[in-house]
């Protein structure tokens, strides 16, 4: 990855509250040691039959902490019973989404080049629906919420470190897309230039 930051997540989580996630160059980076993924590929062995119930948990506590995350998801706007969200197919599905794409991104946590393909093409994607950069810690931080009494302080710390290289490099990809999108109007609204040979 080559990146100047130092493999610590900061202490206070989610690190910050962008909605648009700044401009790309504002976006931190962040290294993963050989500990880290050490830590990380250990300890996701240890949640890996459990990730549908962890899957749940999460987003349930994510509408609770955060409202304002249900915009983004339409079908759960009206939904304020936590029973009701436990109990739906639709969060469940969603949930198990979320934690197969963790579970990608440990499987490729040694391969930088495709972990980092997978994130910046899921950041793309949340461009197209919508999803401001602002909730992307948000899902971190209530993930290792959802686990924080099964594991030890280094556990932790490692997540929130790999959250924190996720969420930024998804803003990137966020970035990258916008971009894209704008670039793609301005010639849509430029207006043609057509150059006939006057005879």
């Amino acid at each position: 990855m080559g990146c100047p930051l130092s493999a610590e997540a900061p202490r206070s989580w989610p690190p910050g509250d962008d909605e648009n996630g700044g401009s790309e160059d504002d976006v931190v980076q962040v290294s993963l040691s050989a500990q880290i993924r050490e830590v990380i590929k250990q300890s996701w062995r240890e949640i890996q039959d459990d990730v549908s119930r962890v899957g749940i948990i999460m987003f349930v506590r994510l509408f609770e902490t955060h409202p304002e995350c249900k915009d983004v998801f339409f079908m759960f706007k009206e939904v304020d019973d936590p029973e009701t969200l436990r109990t739906s197919r639709e969060l469940r599905a969603h949930g198990l989404r979320i934690m197969s794409f963790i579970e990608k991104s440990v499987a490729r946590i040694d391969q930088d080049e495709r972990l980092d393909q997978l994130i910046l093409d899921l950041g793309r994607k949340h461009y197209v629906y919508d999803a401001p950069p602002k909730y992307y810690e948000f899902v971190g931080a209530e993930f290792i919420q959802a686990m924080k009494e099964r594991w030890t302080s280094e556990q932790e710390d490692a997540w929130k470190t790999l959250f924190l290289y996720i969420s930024s490099t998804m803003k990137r990809g966020f970035k990258q897309e916008q971009r894209n999108q704008r670039n793609q109007s301005d010639v849509l609204r430029r207006p043609s230039v057509s150059v006939s040979k006057q005879v």
